[in-house]
C-alpha cells in the first residue's frame, strides 16, 4: 500500500511517517513538499492508494493542489490535513474533492481511523463539523440498523452514483463511468438529495459521513451500457 504524503514541514512529514507506519505493515510512504513533487509521485506511482495533502503548502495553494490532483488522478482518494477546521474551510475541501478532512489537532489514533475509513471507501469529517452542520442545518439522520444505503431508499444504481458524488466527480464523468445518459444521472441525483434530505452535493456528502454509509468502489466500464 502507497500513501503519499504533501507536507512542506520536515517536522510534521516525520511524525507522519512514525504514525502512518502503524497503518499496515505493507505501507509504503512516499512524500512531496508542494504541489509539483505530489504531481510527479503520483504520476510516478499509479497504485497510489490514498494522498495526505496539507493545504497551506509555502509557495502554492493547497486548494490547486487538490484540484491538480483530483483532476489528474480521479481514482486517488485525497484526505486534507489542516491546522484550521472551520466550516467554510472543511466545506470548500469538501467540494473540491476531498474524501475526508482531518484537522491537525487530532491524534495518531484519531488520524489511522479517519484513513481507514476513507480506504474502505467511506467519508471522514471530523465530529465538531459534522455536529456543527447539523446545528446550522438543522438536518438529523436517524440511527440505522446498518450502513447499507438501502436503509434510507437508495436503490443500488443510486447507490453507485452516489459513490461517484462522494468522490467529486461531475455528472458528465458519472456518465462515462455508469455508461448512463446525463438526464438519467440528474434524476438520480434529485433522488439521492431528496433521500438525505439535503440540497447540494457537499450536504450530501456530509450526510453519508454522518450516517457511515458504505458505498463500496465503483470500477469503470464494469455497469451495463444504457442502465437505469
Amino acid at each position: 500500500m502507497k500513501i503519499l504524503t504533501v507536507d512542506d514541514h520536515p517536522l510534521i512529514r516525520d511524525a507522519l511517517r512514525q504514525v502512518l507506519g502503524a497503518l499496515d505493515e505493507r505501507i509504503e510512504l512516499l512524500e512531496a513538499q508542494n504541489c509539483t513533487e505530489a504531481i510527479e509521485q503520483a504520476a510516478g506511482n499509479p497504485d497510489l492508494a490514498l494522498i495526505l495533502l496539507d493545504l497551506t503548502l509555502r509557495g502554492s495553494d493547497g486548494f490547486v493542489a487538490l484540484r491538480e490532483l483530483r483532476n489528474h488522478y480521479p481514482a486517488v482518494p485525497v484526505v486534507v490535513l489542516s491546522a484550521s477546521d472551520q466550516s467554510e474551510v472543511v466545506t470548500r475541501a469538501i467540494d473540491g474533492g476531498a474524501m475526508g478532512f482531518i484537522p491537525k489537532t487530532s491524534t495518531g489514533q484519531g488520524l489511522l481511523s479517519a484513513l481507514r475509513l476513507v480506504l474502505a471507501g467511506g467519508v471522514y469529517l471530523p465530529l465538531e463539523v459534522l455536529h456543527r452542520s447539523s446545528a446550522d442545518g438543522s438536518t438529523t439522520w436517524p440511527a440505522m440498523s446498518t450502513n447499507a444505503p438501502r436503509e434510507i431508499g437508495l436503490t443500488e444504481r443510486q447507490a453507485q452514483v452516489l459513490a461517484l458524488v462522494v468522490q467529486g466527480k461531475p455528472n458528465k464523468l458519472i456518465c462515462r463511468e455508469l455508461n448512463l445518459a446525463e438526464g438519467t444521472v440528474k434524476i438520480h441525483v434529485t433522488a439521492i438529495l431528496k433521500a438525505l434530505n439535503v440540497t447540494n452535493r457537499t450536504q450530501a456528502v456530509i450526510a453519508v459521513s454522518q450516517l457511515g454509509l458504505k458505498l463500496g468502489a465503483i470500477s469503470a466500464g464494469t455497469q451495463t451500457p444504457g442502465g437505469a
